[in-house]
C-alpha cells in the first residue's frame, strides 16, 4: 500500500522560533504550508531555553530584592524560597508559551504533522511517526530543526549528578554546590540563578575570560561582578575527568598547567550547542556543512534547489530572534517580496540575562580595530544615572564603538540594569544607519536608564565648533 501523500507550497521541518514563524509568515502570504515537529512545539526556546530560564532568573531576582528590601525601607522578615514552586512556575510559563504557539498555528489553519522528517528527493519529504508514514510534496522545504547541547565525550549527563541545561531547569532539589563547565551565556545565566539562591558556584572556562564573545571590557566587568557575588571563576581551565560518588561528583581541572580537584554536588555542562543535522536525509543532496552547520546564502538557500535552512542550523549567533528574522527573510523571498533585506548578523543583538545583565550589538572594540577601522569609544557609567540610583542598581556601564571618520555606530556593549531591554535602541540605530549626529540630536526622557545610552555617545564626540556671532 502506497504512503499517503499531501501537497503544500511550503513545508517547514521544526516548530521552534524559526520554524513556526516561517509557517505563520507563509500563511500570511497566502501560501499553503504545513509544519512538522517530532517533539514539542516552540522548540528548545519555549520548552528548555529562553522562556523557562528567564522565569527561573525572575524568581531569583525577586528573592534577591526581598533579601535587600530594607534598603528600600520595606521590612521583609526571613525571606525564603520554595524551590519546587520556583521550578514549577518556570514549567507553567513554558507550557503557556507552547499553548500559545499551537493556538497561533491552529488559528492560521496550518496543519501540524507529528513525527520525524527526511528529505526524500526533489520536493519530497518523508514523514514517519505519530501521524504514520506519509510523503509531503512541496516546492519549498525549510529546515528549522534547531540545535541541542554539545556535550564532550565522557561528560554526558546522567540526569542526577551531571546535567546539561535541560536537567538544570527542574532538578529534584536545590543543590548546595555546583560546578559550571562553560562561561558563555547559558553557563553564566545558570550560575547566576543558583548562586542567587545560595549555592556555592564555580565556573570553569577554557578561554581567557567569561562571556568570551563579548567585548573585553564587558567580560572583565562581568567577572568582577560574579566574583563579588561569591562565585569562583577559573579561566584558562579545562575539566579533564569526573569521578562520581553517591551524592557528589569530583572534577579534575587543569588550570593553566596546574591540576586541582573540585568536589560539588552537581556539575552543569554548558559547553555549547550542536546543530541537529542528523537523519535529515542530507546525504545525496547538494547541501554542504561547515563546522556542523548548514551552509546557506543571504536568502537562506542551501545548495539544494528548493531547500532552505534557518536558525541554529546555519551557525552563530545561536539566538531565537535571529532564527525568527531569518524565517521572515526566507519566506518573504519565496513569496516574491521585492524589498526584502537579508539579515545583518552584526545588527543582531545578543543578551545574557544574568545578574548583572549583558547586551551587545555589532563589533567589539577589538573586532573593529582588527577590521582596520579607526575607532572612537565612549562610555557612561550607571553610577551617575538617576534612575539607576533610584532603583538601587547602579553597577555597570554602556560602551559605544564608533567609526572615528564617519560617525557610524559600529557596536554597543552594555552591562547593568535592564540592558537587555535598552539594547533595542542601538539595534534600531544600526538598522536606520544612524550616526553619532542623529543619536546626539535625539531627546531621551529623564530620569531613565536610557539616558546612559545618550551619554555614552556624548562622551565620544567633542562639541561642534562655534561660529562667530555678530
Amino acid at each position: 500500500m502506497a504512503d499517503k501523500q499531501v501537497r503544500h507550497d511550503v513545508v517547514v521541518i521544526g516548530a521552534g522560533p524559526g520554524g513556526y514563524v516561517a509557517a505563520l509568515r507563509a500563511a500570511e502570504h497566502g501560501l499553503s504550508v504545513g509544519i512538522i515537529e517530532r517533539d514539542r512545539l516552540g522548540g528548545v526556546c519555549a520548552n528548555q531555553g529562553c522562556i523557562p530560564t528567564k522565569a527561573l532568573l525572575r524568581s531569583a531576582e525577586v528573592f534577591a530584592l526581598a533579601r535587600n528590601a530594607a534598603e528600600f525601607g520595606v521590612i521583609v522578615d526571613n525571606p525564603r524560597f520554595d524551590f519546587a514552586a520556583v521550578t514549577e512556575r518556570a514549567r507553567k510559563t513554558a507550557a503557556r508559551m507552547v499553548k500559545g504557539v499551537e493556538s497561533l498555528l491552529r488559528s492560521a489553519r496550518i496543519p501540524i504533522y507529528r513525527g520525524s522528517a527526511r528529505l526524500a528527493g526533489r520536493g519530497r519529504v518523508a514523514l514517519s511517526g505519530a501521524d504514520g508514514a506519509m510523503t509531503i510534496l512541496a516546492q519549498h522545504i525549510v529546515l528549522a530543526t534547531g540545535a541541542r547541547p554539545r556535550v564532550p565525550a565522557g561528560f554526558e549527563g546522567d540526569g542526577r549528578l551531571v546535567w546539561a541545561y535541560p536537567e538544570a531547569l527542574a532538578p529534584a532539589a536545590m543543590p548546595k554546590s555546583i560546578l559550571v563547565m562553560g562561561a558563555g551565556a547559558i553557563g553564566v545565566e545558570f550560575a547566576s540563578f543558583y548562586r542567587t539562591l545560595g549555592a556555592d558556584v564555580t565556573i570553569v572556562e577554557m578561554l581567557p575570560r567569561v562571556l568570551p564573545s563579548e567585548d573585553a571590557d564587558i567580560s572583565e566587568a562581568m567577572r568582577r561582578a560574579l566574583e563579588k557575588q561569591g562565585m569562583r571563576i577559573l579561566t584558562h581551565a579545562t575539566v579533564t575527568a569526573l569521578r562520581k560518588d553517591e551524592s557528589s561528583v569530583t572534577a579534575t581541572v587543569d588550570v593553566a598547567g596546574r591540576t586541582e580537584t573540585i568536589t560539588t554536588q552537581r556539575i552543569l555542562v554548558a559547553t555549547g550547542i550542536a546543530a541537529n543535522v542528523e537523519d535529515l536525509g542530507l546525504e545525496g543532496t547538494s547541501i554542504k556543512l561547515d563546522g556542523g552547520h548548514i551552509v546557506v546564502d543571504e536568502w537562506l538557500r542551501t545548495g539544494e534547489r528548493g531547500v532552505y535552512a534557518i536558525g541554529d542550523l546555519t551557525g552563530a549567533p545561536w539566538l531565537a530572534h535571529k532564527a525568527s528574522r531569518e524565517a521572515v527573510v526566507c519566506i518573504d523571498r519565496i513569496a516574491g517580496v521585492e524589498d526584502v533585506r537579508p539579515l545583518d548578523r552584526h545588527a543582531t543583538p545578543a543578551c545574557t540575562y544574568a545578574t548583572p545583565q549583558v547586551a551587545s550589538i555589532g563589533l567589539s572594540e577589538e573586532a573593529a580595530v582588527a577590521a582596520g577601522r579607526s575607532v572612537r569609544c565612549g562610555r557612561s557609567n550607571f553610577v551617575g544615572n538617576g534612575k539607576a540610583r533610584a532603583l538601587g542598581d547602579a553597577e555597570g556601564f554602556v560602551k559605544t564603538v564608533f567609526d572615528a571618520d564617519t560617525g557610524e555606530l559600529l557596536g554597543a556593549h552594555l552591562i547593568g540594569p535592564e540592558v537587555t531591554e535598552l539594547i533595542a535602541t542601538f539595534a534600531l540605530a544600526r538598522t536606520l544607519e544612524a550616526t553619532d549626529a542623529e543619536i546626539l540630536a535625539t531627546v531621551f526622557a529623564h530620569p531613565t536608564l536610557s539616558e546612559a545610552l545618550h551619554e555614552a555617545v556624548e562622551s565620544v564626540f567633542a562639541l561642534p565648533a562655534r561660529s562667530a556671532q555678530g
